[in-house]
């Protein structure tokens, strides 16, 4: 029996997507696991599997199109089954989400001419008074929201300037966010007419980013002045896409500098072209797939080309780093110098402030005699594929208590709260403009070497800033470690929506009475921050008891 596919909802804030490309066809076999299309949503480009064997027999839309999430995606059956009921069925559920794309993607067509022409009718309508909802306008792209905290977005660099070809798919631009730079893709086709904010400019979520369409079709002093809350100009001509132009012929030489991708798995866009599961699999092996070439259709990753995949030599020549040396004051005088804030300290500033302020923190500190642990360690990495940390060690221990204790496991939710049964651990990672929390998610259910790979895969990806919303979203739990940097102990803020944070102390060398002799013991300080509408105190130290015991008995952890 034939069985429709809905666009599902890949974020937590998608309403729709918009199909960057199918990987199959009407009438090719489709099994479990394959790649049926990739859908660029309000965050990433996502690639969507079938979890269903049989027939492609229909598909919702063409490449580009918009569907709203739970409209009709596709249909997968027996040849010849008749799916008229379903696609009628599928159709009306979604009859008003279904109308609305359609428009858009006519207007994105390059061959028929009169719809777009009759699409651009609203953008002319300011000239004579009238006001512009900005995203129902074919040939307007806004700011999207890159991440779940993302309020507005700086312009790290223009891979486009005004007066070039746009086809869907190419990079139009670099956007830093709060949490990582993203590259912004199009999906539309058309001529870049207008940029809405210069390399290094601020740009707030949903505003005016740029215009791409024909110039003889659209009105962009009309589109700009709505963006601006403004009557359109009298008579402005063609005169803003050339004066537009001029700061952009500056930025050119540095966009067109830059290095094309030469990996044969790598797409025009950049991006690197991988199956999910080789994807996974890489992530817990700690290989790079920017250095694995792929056997797949067009270059594609596939699992036999991670299993075969012998790491080359590693270049072991350092930069030299370049020394920077600030002005000395003169004596006697005041000196100082003022930095604007990153959008990264801007939404640790707001978040933290909001935890600390509105969560009632409380705070419980343990010792840990890590004698046994450090003596394991050196052993389990004499076998381990991937170097294990004592942090590693803390995580996995962590995960384990976390499901003999689900109260730490939980979010406050306002007027209730969410106890988790899935484990995913949050881990703070110092960068330079401030501080990430990659997600190790289903920790409990990953062995030490696993959860090591992955936690040294996220913490290279977050200081290179090429972190997904994927990557940091979805945590239960959070752990910050300052043991490295000689700290002894000290108290974490909340990571919400988080019930509970622990900080993680150095393991010093201290006396210890132990059978009524002292003698030098491993002794590490922990510290669980705990949100008081959620957790009580002796919830808090029970948790912290069951995590003593792992790490001082580190066997029990591999039961």
């Amino acid at each position: 029996m034939a069985e429709v596919i809905l666009m599902p909802r890949l974020s937590d804030t998608m309403t729709e997507g918009v199909i960057a490309a199918w990987h199959k066809k009407v009438g090719d076999p489709v099994k479990k696991g394959d790649l049926l299309a990739e859908v660029e949503t309000d965050k990433a480009t996502m690639e969507l599997e079938s979890y269903k064997d049989g027939t492609l027999l229909h598909i919702g839309t063409d490449k580009g199109g918009k569907l709203q999430v739970n409209d009709l995606l596709a249909i997968i059956g027996t040849p010849g089954e008749d799916i008229s009921s379903l696609i009628k069925g599928g159709a009306a559920a979604a009859a008003p989400a279904a109308e609305k794309p359609a428009a858009p993607q006519q207007a994105a067509a390059p061959q028929p001419q009169p719809q777009p022409q009759q699409q651009a009718a609203p953008a002319a309508a300011p000239a004579s008074g009238g006001s512009i909802d900005l995203s129902t306008v074919p040939e307007v792209i806004l700011m999207p929201r890159l991440s779940d905290t993302m309020t507005e977005g700086v312009i790290a660099e223009w891979h486009k300037k005004v007066g070039d070809a746009v086809k869907k798919g190419d990079l139009l631009a670099d956007v830093e966010t709060d949490k990582a730079t993203m590259e912004l893709e199009s999906y539309k086709e058309g001529k870049l007419l207008y940029i809405g904010a210069q390399k290094g400019d601020k740009v707030p979520v949903n505003a005016l980013l740029c215009i791409i369409g024909d110039e003889s079709k659209v009105d962009v002093n009309a589109i700009v002045a709505a963006a601006k809350g403004g009557p359109a100009p009298a008579a402005a001509g063609a005169a803003q896409p050339q004066q537009a132009e001029q700061p952009q012929q500056a930025a050119q030489p540095a966009a067109s500098s830059a290095p094309a991708p030469a990996a044969a798995s790598t797409s025009e866009d950049g991006r690197v072209k991988a199956s999910p599961l080789a994807k996974k699999i890489a992530s817990d092996k700690g290989i790079d797939l920017a250095k694995v070439s792929g056997s797949g259709d067009g270059g594609r990753i596939v699992k036999k080309d991670i299993d075969n995949y012998v790491p080359a030599a590693a270049s072991s020549s350092a930069p030299a780093a370049a020394a920077s040396s600030a002005p000395a004051a003169p004596a006697g005088q005041v000196s100082f110098e003022e930095v604007p804030v990153s959008q990264m300290r801007k939404v640790i500033a707001k978040r933290l402030a909001e935890s600390k302020f509105s969560a009632p923190h409380f705070y419980v500190t343990m010792n840990i005699n890590m004698d046994k642990a450090v003596e394991s360690r050196a052993k389990l990495n004499e076998v381990s594929p991937a170097k294990i940390s004592f942090n590693d060690m803390v995580l996995k221990a962590c995960a384990i208590a976390l499901k003999k204790h689900p109260k730490v496991n939980s979010s406050w939710l306002g007027d209730k709260i969410r106890i988790n049964h899935h484990v995913n651990i949050g881990v703070a990672v110092a960068v330079e403009e401030g501080l990430l929390v990659p997600v190790v998610r289903f920790a409990d259910t990953k062995s030490l070497s696993q959860i090591a790979a992955e936690v040294k895969v996220a913490a290279q990806k977050a200081k290179d800033k090429k972190l997904q919303p994927a990557d940091w979203e979805g945590n239960t739990f959070t752990i910050s470690n300052l043991g490295m940097f000689g700290v002894d102990e000290f108290t974490a803020i909340i990571n919400p929506p988080d019930a509970c944070i622990l900080a993680i102390g150095a393991i010093n060398q201290v006396p210890v009475v132990k059978d009524g002799q002292i003698v030098v013991g491993n002794i590490m300080k922990v510290t669980l921050s705990c949100d008081h509408r959620v957790v009580d105190g002796a919830s808090g130290a029970a948790f912290l008891q069951t995590l003593q015991g792992l790490l001082e008995e580190p066997l029990t952890m591999l039961v």
